[in-house]
Formats: C-alpha cells, sequence, structure tokens
C-alpha cells in the first residue's frame, strides 16, 4: 500500500475492481461478434459462469486476467502479470492460490459435462490477429 492510501481508500478501491464485463473480456466479446457468432454471457448452471458459451457447439471462451488468475504460473515471460502482492501477503498470496485451484477445478467440471475451453489470457489480446485464428479455429471445429 503506498504511503498516501488509507486502509479505506484502498478498500474502496479494490472494491471497484469487476468479475464480468472487463475490458480484455468485453474486447474478445467484440470480436467474436464481428466474426458472426452469437453467444451467452456468464451462464449460472455451468461451473464457474464461464464468460461466452456456445451452447450448441458445446464450446466455451474463458478470458483470464493475468494478475487475478496468477498467469505467471504458467507463462513466466507474462508481463501482464507483474509480481505478486507487496502488502499484505498473507492474504494476496492464498487468494491467488485459491483463484488458480477454483479454475483448475471449473474447467475440469466442464470438461467432465463434455464442454470444451478455450483460455484466453489478458496479455494474448496484443496480438488480435492470433486470437481470431486461435477463435475461429476452436469454434469450427
Amino acid at each position: 500500500m503506498t504511503p498516501y492510501e488509507t486502509t479505506e481508500q484502498r478498500r474502496w478501491m479494490m472494491s471497484r475492481i469487476r468479475s464480468k464485463n472487463t475490458a480484455p473480456e468485453m474486447k474478445v466479446r467484440r470480436l467474436v461478434h464481428s466474426l458472426g457468432y452469437r453467444y451467452r454471457l456468464h451462464r449460472k448452471d455451468l461451473p464457474g459462469r464461464p464468460d461466452l458459451v456456445f451452447g450448441p457447439r458445446r464450446k466455451i471462451i474463458d478470458v483470464r486476467g493475468c494478475y487475478w488468475h496468477a498467469h505467471l504460473r504458467y507463462d513466466p515471460t507474462c508481463r501482464e502479470a507483474r509480481s505478486a502482492a507487496k502488502s499484505n501477503t498473507g492474504y494476496w498470496g492464498p487468494k491467488m492460490d485459491r483463484n488458480v485451484a477454483r479454475d483448475a477445478e471449473n474447467l475440469s467440471k466442464l470438461q467432465e459435462l463434455g464442454w470444451q475451453v478455450l483460455v484466453i489470457w489478458e496479455c494474448e489480446l496484443r496480438d488480435m490477429k492470433d486470437v481470431e485464428h486461435r477463435i475461429t479455429d476452436f469454434l469450427r471445429a
């Protein structure tokens, strides 16, 4: 925590971080829509309430923020994930561990239910042409 932020200010800032309709998610949604695909959002009846659900195709696109989903654990070159939290590490370390475990559990449950899942990381959105190719290959297969 920086010296000019009080605990209340930090709490207020953290409460503004969204889990739905994030900037990376919106970028992917606009791309998928422009490609002519239609989808449902955040289906509550599926584990983890996935971001984009293509029901008849039994496919899901999950857009993950590199920091909140600990992308550094999967890709040590990710620049979006930055380093671990510097303050309140007793809370944030286990919190990130729970996020990673929850993601793996939801992915496993979805696959058991017969869904195919494409995970798109925030840092991958720098190359939208590559993301477009991955999405079209995924949805056409």
